[in-house]
């Protein structure tokens, strides 16, 4: 994929639209900022205690994208009025690779974006998206996981069609709990 992608998630009564992009260096100032939510650096394996980090991981998102395995889209909220995109979530296609039947995706919510409904409308387009541009290429399935104790990410999962597959087990330090993998198939 070496033409830009965005994708939009269309505004609901009572939720604006959303836009899906590459992340870009001009995100990392809003970046750092929302990963200052300890419930955000709970859930994630990330961490971003500067600028400087903040640029390293989109860098880091910027190479997926020049590979061709990894394609994470920043997610920003549109406005009624004139004001600019604003940050609210991410989500990821990973382990994507031409012959390979599944890949898996993640997301995140942004603090003040939680309870709207912006993470399962960005995973849903994400979804959408993920099978309109490999399916051609094999992928047959998409799985996402979380730990047992994310019952939000479950809720998000099941909304989107996500069914529950098997549970992982755990394992210390990285995932001290067990977790859920949750399957979507390709539909015909």
């Amino acid at each position: 994929m070496n033409s830009p992608v965005i994708l939009e998630a269309a505004a609901t009564p009572t939720a604006p639209a959303l836009v899906l992009r590459p992340w870009r260096a001009e995100d990392v100032a809003a970046l750092v900022e929302v990963y200052r939510d300890a419930e955000l650096r709970r859930w994630t394996s990330s961490r971003m205690e500067s600028e400087d980090d903040g640029l390293c991981w989109v860098r880091d998102q910027e190479q997926g994208w020049a590979a061709g395995d990894r394609f994470a889209f920043a997610v920003l909220e549109t406005a009624l009025d004139a004001a600019p995109l604003r940050l609210v979530g991410n989500v990821v296609l990973k382990e994507v690779a031409s012959g390979k039947s599944s890949a898996e995706v993640g997301y995140w919510t942004a603090a003040q974006a939680r309870g709207r409904g912006v993470a399962p409308r960005a995973l849903d387009t994400l979804t959408a998206w993920s099978f309109d541009a490999f399916r051609a290429h094999g992928l047959e399935r998409l799985e996402l996981l979380h730990q047992v104790d994310n019952l939000a990410s479950c809720r998000v999962a099941e909304k989107n069609g996500y069914q529950l597959d098997r549970i992982l087990p755990s394992a210390p330090p990285s995932y001290p709990l067990d977790g859920h993998v949750h399957i979507r198939r390709a539909t015909a």
